[in-house]
């Protein structure tokens, strides 16, 4: 448990609007039942819908998420999901307030040239989060997105990849304030943070951080690294792959599935990056000794 504070003397400046929520608590404390504010990170619905003037929107997926960035979680989706291969695609991103309160939760996305069917993308998106697909077929899908395998020339010392966790725990600003919330942080060859996004879903940390790249111009990512503050699924290792990333590390343990997809595309991928110690799954030729 947290240390007992007052989060009227915390500064929040830095956090996104509407990401942290104050609530009262009861507290028990080495025999003393303390109430006080708290503070929560944020869960709200985000609903994705694309389309254009012509064909009109539809929704294709329903997240839940913590508010902020939602701009970049959205692109980030469709890049990583296979919807759109440009950022070209891309028209207007407009962010509409569904409550008396303010609150943002529907994103809609004008696409321009994409060939989106909407029912074909909602069935899709059903499907992967049901899990209603083989690990075998799961691959041969991402085969047949045309992925392919990331730099091979890329080379990173071990030593460096160490340093990283707690360059993303220090600038993990929400979860400082709530002990709640997953991060993804990407960095360049030489360590340093280029941008780091927090939410709930490890998934969609890692789609924030994916749209960042898509909207900066900056895709693919030849010459980084993605830290996950969690375990490394294979949802996250296809992420990462969709981005050009050549290394994928996270503070857990990889699946099954995700080591597979690693060895199978050479995506470097290490789990377990705690202290001075980390695991290679897949892509050992990528460290220098």
């Amino acid at each position: 448990m947290r240390e007992t504070y007052s989060p009227a003397q915390e500064d929040f400046s830095t956090a996104p609007e509407h990401s942290l929520q104050l609530t009262q608590i009861l507290e028990w404390n080495d025999g003393m039942a303390l109430p006080h504010e708290d503070v929560l990170a944020a869960e709200e619905p985000l609903e994705v819908r694309v389309g254009d003037a012509a064909r009109g929107f539809a929704s294709i997926s329903v997240t839940m998420r913590t508010p902020g960035h939602d701009a970049e979680l959205a692109a980030g989706f469709l890049w990583t999901e296979g919807v759109i291969g440009s950022l070209d695609e891309i028209g207007e991103i407009r962010v509409q307030a569904t409550s008396a309160a303010g609150k943002k939760n529907v994103i809609t996305i004008e696409l321009h040239d994409s060939g989106f069917e909407p029912s074909q993308l909602r069935r899709n998106f059903f499907a992967a989060s049901g899990c209603g697909i083989c690990g075998k077929a799961s691959i041969e899908a991402i085969r047949q997105r045309g992925l392919r395998a990331p730099n091979p020339e890329f080379r990173f010392n071990p030593k460096l990849l160490c340093r990283l966790p707690d360059r993303l725990r220090a600038a993990q600003t929400v979860f400082s304030h709530t002990g709640g919330l997953h991060a993804a942080a990407l960095f360049d060859a030489a360590g340093e943070l280029l941008v780091l996004r927090e939410d709930i879903g490890r998934h969609n940390a890692v789609d924030k951080v994916a749209g960042w790249a898509l909207l900066e111009r900056r895709l693919p990512l030849a010459e980084h690294v993605l830290l996950v503050s969690g375990r490394g699924g294979f949802e996250i290792a296809q992420k990462s792959l969709a981005m050009g990333l050549p290394v994928l590390a996270t503070v857990s343990a990889p699946s099954s599935l995700a080591v597979q997809l690693a060895r199978e595309l050479g995506l470097t991928l290490a789990g377990f990056l705690r202290g001075s110690r980390f695991v290679i799954y897949a892509g050992q030729s990528r460290l220098i000794f």
